[in-house]
């Protein structure tokens, strides 16, 4: 069996570590680690857009513009670009500004267009990426100590069971993860060049400081969260160098520099509201809930225990990642109370852990590393700090599963390798662990791989995280409002009708599940009208405007359904009095609707109401003068009122506009 030496450190003894060559083979592992990216996520490759990724592509007008929409990418909030709109871009409390994501985009539409596999690969490479340089980086924070004989198992493990850990296929299988990916990279990065600055000759070598500085700024305009490795990294530095918290904290004021300038810019972009009331709408604030036609918040007891739940679900979610689905929304999470069990396992749990991550860090031992850099970046989208939009969603656990993957590789190096100075390492030592290591990581693995076909496109999605997150009523819309859509390119009659009767019965159990989900109303009120049954959709349409009688696609949408209703009446039921009371209405609604005044006219032709169809006929004409059909209902019209000689005259100017329009039905 070969053998090979690793330096260390002058200060530290000299630590023989014996086995075969790829154990202390950094460039195997490096290709181990990339080739373990690609295997796992290369059934995405063929995938479509999907879910977030209508708000920062395919339907981003700024993204869509190509390089030119970068400026607006720019001087707007992230969500503007999909609104369209001023203002319904804050619905999330305190707005988004993640620009160098859609950055990238907008130069991937001009350089490839919309080829959503293109940008499927970029996300496998960035992720493999990701891996070698968290593998790299715990080499690094590893051999500045004495256990540098570990360094090799706990740097490789750490990194295999993140790549192949399932939680991380909403981040990877969906573009928009990207933001995700790429605030993680950087801020890695940025965390590995401060170290490497510190463990320079001066201790403060400006070349990796400006490398880290850069990596930061890239990873702060990815995604915010990044800002919580301004505590991360000079947590490293004194757990694993000789530094004091005052020098580790010195040491990494330069990344000061560009997270005051991220703050500068945003502050400039979108303002700076960390005291605003949070949205008084369900499916943007998890913790309200409706009494009645209202909303009300949460008790302080509700809203405390119900995150403590969502934080051992997160856990649970690193232990036994199943089942997943990229919809936590209300009320999948239910509201909780400090009666629940789950709760207070949960508050005991994560106290327990947050005092001993304290106390190991304090004496310098690298677990406590890995279990505060746990809580610390979950702390910031735990709804503990400020609202974040929702209870609580699995892309949120991708930067703290660093610490838990990390936390689990030293524990099992702890339990299953002693390590002494002076000692050589017997690398049959570490057959157990790296036994454990593989077999979690090819059952990671598999689950990985039979998730990601979920990811395909809204449909997939939808339809199959719909039977999981049962009590979403976001989801159930969702994959109500996926099916309602599909059904209009349904060619068989019999297919498009069971369609649109389960996309039904998706959007009720949302309303039962939101009472006041408008959204919902409005789709079922779509859904009716698809299966002409008028009454139903007008009803739903009423309803939705009862809870926001300024909502303007139901109101839009009512009118339309009410001149269809017209029509459908009095076409194919022969109900003149039916079709009259929706058309008048539909006039009430749009006035200035050219088809509705039309049918008002044909009606009222119908009924013998001539004065009533002139009125209209000659309303059409001067709102459509070069149409021929309009002059010859209303010569039509004229000669039905006996008025001979100007049903004559207008029925030949018909024919001047059109000569065959006598003989068009």
């Amino acid at each position: 069996m070969a053998k090979s030496k690793q330096k260390t450190s002058k200060t530290t003894p000299k630590v023989k570590v014996s086995g075969p060559a790829w154990f202390t083979n950094p460039k195997l592992h490096c290709i181990i680690i990339a080739l373990l990216a690609v295997g796992l996520y290369v059934n995405t490759l063929g995938h479509q857009y999907a879910l977030d990724d209508s708000i920062v592509i395919d339907d981003n007008e700024f993204t869509m513009e190509g390089v030119s929409g970068i400026p607006d990418i720019m001087r707007y909030d992230t969500f503007r670009g999909f609104f369209k709109v001023e203002g319904k871009d804050k619905l999330v409390d305190g707005g988004r500004y993640r620009p160098f994501t859609l950055v990238m985009f907008a130069t991937g539409v001009s350089l490839w267009g919309m080829n959503p596999g293109i940008s499927h690969l970029i996300n496998i490479l960035l992720y493999g990426g990701l891996g070698i340089m968290l593998y790299l980086w715990i080499r690094l924070l590893l051999k500045s100590r004495k256990s540098y004989g570990y360094g090799w198992f706990v740097a490789l493990a750490t990194a295999v069971l993140f790549v192949a850990h399932p939680v991380h296929t909403e981040c990877v299988a969906n573009i928009k993860g990207r933001d995700e990916i790429m605030a993680l990279l950087g801020s890695v990065i940025a965390a590995y060049f401060i170290l490497k600055s510190y463990q320079s000759k001066s201790g403060f070598d400006t070349k990796y400081i400006g490398y880290a500085c850069i990596a930061f700024l890239i990873a702060i305009f990815s995604k915010e969260n990044t800002i919580t490795f301004l505590g991360v990294i000079p947590l490293m530095l004194f757990v694993f160098t000789k530094a004091s918290l005052g020098k580790a904290i010195q040491k990494t004021l330069p990344l000061l520099i560009p997270a005051v300038l991220f703050i500068v810019v945003r502050t400039m972009v979108i303002g700076f509201d960390l005291g605003g009331a949070p949205p008084q709408e369900m499916m943007n604030n998890p913790y309200i809930k409706v009494q009645g036609n209202s909303y009300v918040p949460f008790t302080g007891g509700e809203k405390l225990a119900t995150i403590f739940y969502t934080l051992l679900k997160y856990l649970q979610l690193q232990v036994v990642p199943h089942p997943l689905t990229h919809d936590y929304y209300p009320r999948h999470i239910d509201i909780m109370s400090f009666a629940n069990w789950q709760v207070i396992v949960s508050v005991v749990l994560h106290l327990g852990l947050l005092i001993y991550g304290l106390m190991l860090s304090a004496k310098k031992k690298i677990l406590g590393f890995g279990i505060l850099y746990y809580i610390g970046t979950l702390f910031i989208v735990s709804n503990l700090l400020f609202p974040v939009g929702t209870n609580m969603a699995e892309r949120f656990l991708f930067m703290p599963s660093v610490g838990f993957c990390f936390a689990i590789a030293v524990l099992l190096h702890q339990a299953f390798v002693k390590v002494t100075k002076e000692k050589e390492i017997d690398f049959a030592q570490y057959k157990v662990p790296f036994g454990i290591v593989g077999l979690v990581a090819v059952l990671f693995g598999v689950m990985t791989i039979v998730r990601n076909p979920v990811w395909y496109n809204n449909m997939s999605l939808f339809v199959n995280d719909a039977d999981i997150s049962v009590n979403s009523a976001k989801l159930q819309n969702s994959v109500g409002g996926e099916l309602v859509t599909k059904s209009v390119n349904e060619k068989d009659e019999t297919k498009r009708v069971a369609m649109i009767t389960k996309a039904i019965g998706h959007l009720t159990q949302a309303t039962k599940i939101h009472p006041n989900y408008k959204n919902a109303y409005l789709l079922l009120g779509n859904a009716h009208n698809y299966l002409k049954d008028y009454d139903k959709a007008v009803k739903y349409y009423e309803h939705a405007l009862s809870i926001d009688p300024n909502y303007v696609d139901a109101n839009n949408n009512l009118a339309i359904t009410y001149r269809s209703a017209g029509r459908y009446y009095g076409e194919e039921k022969n109900d003149l009095n039916k079709s009259l009371s929706y058309l008048i209405k539909a006039e009430q609604a749009n006035p200035q609707d050219l088809e509705t005044i039309r049918l008002l006219g044909v009606v009222y032709g119908i009924s013998g109401n001539s004065d009533k169809a002139i009125s209209y006929f000659t309303k059409v004409t001067s709102l459509q003068p070069k149409s021929a059909a309009a002059w010859l209902n209303l010569g039509n019209a004229y000669g039905q009122a006996g008025d001979i000689q100007k049903a004559e005259a207008f029925r030949q100017k018909a024919l001047a506009l059109d000569p065959n329009v006598m003989k068009q039905k």
